[in-house]
């Protein structure tokens, strides 16, 4: 399938403030993007993604019938609304208010003020998400890659599939923490494994050193998922053995370049 354009493309613009929506619209338009649609609430664009589905929502994080990730929780728990990507636009900074965001697959956060190349990237990964590239790989049918996909939002999981899928590999499997993962890695076998670094019971460090030291799969290619900025904690996972880390929220491009890697060694 090839790839598609930006003006391809149908984003609804949900920002409360009328000067940030016409500055956040001039910057879409400035880029190629031609079908925008405008909301102020969370109540209206509920009800506009009921009429039309956009590829895309651009969200401020307040307003004053609730917060983006109520937004964002009704699309994930909207079957029929799963594929509609969500980037985050906001000047908060704050790490621990971002987490969340972060966690459940946004495509990107944008600060305001953001720059073209910010919004150009954004816009890309949307393109990526929405396009199949497959990988083109001379040691594996890429058809054929069992992947065990690990994190424990449902949300994130979502997204990791949806790019992998993208990318051609369909034998995929979840689990909802490092636990679940274990036992599910103690009867089955499988060629590549993705996984959150922050769970309850048992992280993405701990899921590592066991399929490192204790599994029957010890060298398995691992790629972590991770918003954690902790040096000290990303040292640990590649001393464990963690192959590639990649930052939430990622870029399919880079998600692809890093498996090609991974899976060609």
């Amino acid at each position: 399938m090839p790839s598609l354009s930006p003006n391809e493309l149908s984003i609804l613009l949900l920002e409360p403030s009328d000067t940030q929506r016409k500055i956040i619209m001039s910057h879409l338009q400035q880029e190629g993007v031609s079908s925008i649609q405008t909301a102020t609430s969370i109540g209206e664009a509920k009800a506009m993604i009921s009429r039309h589905k956009p590829d895309l929502i651009a969200s401020a994080l307040h307003f004053t019938d609730g917060e983006a990730s109520d937004l964002l929780q009704y699309i994930n728990n909207t079957p029929a609304l799963n594929d509609i990507q969500f980037m985050l636009v906001s000047s908060e900074c704050r790490r621990e208010q971002l987490e969340i965001y972060r966690q459940s697959g946004v495509v990107a956060i944008l600060p305001k003020p953001f720059n073209a190349e910010h919004l150009v990237t954004a816009l890309h990964s949307t393109i990526d998400f929405l396009s199949h590239d497959e990988l083109d790989l001379s040691h594996f049918d890429v058809h054929n890659i069992r992947v065990l996909v690990v994190d424990d939002s449902r949300m994130a999981r979502n997204i990791i599939k949806r790019t992998i899928t993208n990318l051609g590999m369909h034998f995929i499997t979840e689990a909802e923490d490092g636990a679940q993962a274990i036992k599910l890695m103690q009867g089955t076998m499988f060629d590549l494994v993705i996984t959150d670094y922050n769970m309850p019971s048992v992280d993405g460090l701990a899921l590592t050193q066991y399929i490192r030291n204790q599994s029957q799969q010890s060298h398995i290619p691992i790629l972590m998922v991770s918003s954690e900025a902790n040096d000290t904690h990303l040292s640990n996972v590649f001393s464990a053995g963690v192959n590639a880390l990649c930052d939430k929220p990622f870029e399919p491009q880079l998600v692809k370049k890093i498996l090609y890697q991974l899976l060609e060694e």
